[in-house]
């Protein structure tokens, strides 16, 4: 792949950041011991500024260019799983119960190269924003940050980010105009009825068999409410209740997700979701009560920026695809897209583990081929004279 020859020349120290960060993942917002690492980088390449404690542990660097000119963004996220590592790695994590299983790691990473080539070159005219996020996985790190004033702060134009892609050649970009990715919920159905013995189901109000009965219609919303061509996953995924096969519970709980793009879909759900709740809390004369959470926004990609990013990514890679389908997974790079234009990319790492998977990880060859796309968004959108 066509990677920028100073990039690729420290490829091997960017290989020794990423299992360093691999080895050591933190959570949420408590990423201080992975910024502090970023920072210790930062500083060695000679960054003009770094900003640190945003969203408790963020990181904004700020590169100074040749000359005056705006300010881009480039963001990476830190955070890692509540996950058990199997893969068995030398490098594997050291912290049980924590892995970094869905490419953050090399998120961080590919940034901090891009970082070290710019520091080195500064081959633009403006400023670069260096954003390191927490809280991605869980939390919306992101939205802190832009609430915390970081594109007002710092005055950002507009903002890039990349994700790995397991399964996508090495290398390979992948992105398209628009929404990429879902807005994200989640829905909790609390039903309280009145237990008693399995033998004697007459006198109680059986709050199995109304739990039952509402996963059964959530699946309708759909099939039968929506149109076909809307794009719209709901997913009950878990339902706890009881405690005996002789005994018929008190209470039963519901939990799932709700994947949509479409605002007026998305209310669509509510509203049919306490329709269903309140009709079988009626019909099996239990008390049911839900809480529907509102989580991250669709991810939407700029028009014009997505068209640059493309071109941008076909300067590193022969394997660019511009018109990718969307997914219904979700991002919380959204809030920043949302605050600024933008595009948000996917890097292919090669077949392996998938997100989020014990045996996940980032495949290190990729690295470069993603630092030279951050660096080369900088130094064509910001070109010098």
């Amino acid at each position: 792949m066509p990677v920028i020859n100073r990039i690729a020349e420290f490829a091997e120290d960017m290989t020794a950041w990423r299992r360093h960060l691999h080895a050591h993942p933190e959570l949420a917002f408590d990423c201080h011991e992975t910024a502090a690492f970023v920072v210790a980088r930062l500083r060695a390449f000679g960054v003009d500024e770094i900003h640190q404690g945003i969203a408790t542990s963020g990181i904004v660097a700020i590169i100074e260019g040749q000359g005056a000119g705006p300010t881009l963004g480039l963001r990476a996220d830190m955070d890692a799983l509540p996950m058990q590592e199997t893969t068995g790695l030398d490098y594997a994590s050291t912290v049980g119960g924590r892995m970094h299983a869905c490419g953050h790691d090399g998120h961080t990473t590919m940034l901090l190269g891009a970082a070290r080539y710019l520091a080195e070159t500064r081959k633009f005219a403006g400023r670069v924003a260096l954003i390191f996020q927490p809280a991605e996985e869980n939390g919306g790190g992101g939205g802190v940050m832009v609430d915390e004033g970081i594109m007002d702060r710092f005055a950002i134009r507009e903002v890039y980010a990349l994700h790995c892609a397991p399964g996508a050649p090495v290398g390979s970009f992948y992105t398209t105009p628009g929404p990429i990715m879902a807005a994200v919920d989640s829905f909790h159905i609390h039903i309280k009825g009145k237990g008693g013995h399995g033998a004697f189901p007459h006198e109680t109000a059986d709050p199995v068999v109304a739990a039952v009965g509402i996963a059964s219609a959530i699946q309708t919303i759909v099939s039968r409410n929506t149109y076909a061509e809307d794009a719209l996953v709901i997913s009950v995924t878990q339902i706890h209740t009881g405690s005996a096969d002789n005994i018929i519970p008190d209470t039963a709980y519901i939990n799932g997700t709700v994947r949509t793009f479409d605002p007026k879909v998305q209310a669509l759900v509510q509203r049919r979701l306490q329709a269903i709740v309140d009709g079988h809390a009626a019909a099996y004369a239990v008390k049911a009560d839900l809480d529907y959470e509102i989580g991250y926004p669709a991810t939407v990609n700029d028009a014009a920026k997505t068209a640059f990013a493309v071109d941008t990514a076909r300067e590193v890679s022969a394997h660019v695809t511009g018109d990718a389908m969307r997914e219904m997974g979700a991002e919380d790079f959204s809030y920043m897209l949302n605050a600024r234009p933008g595009a948000y990319l996917f890097l292919g790492i090669g077949e392996g583990a998938t997100w989020h998977h014990p045996d996940f990880d980032f495949n290190d060859a990729a690295a470069p081929a993603g630092a030279s796309f951050f660096a080369r968004v900088v130094e064509r959108a910001l070109p010098l004279g």
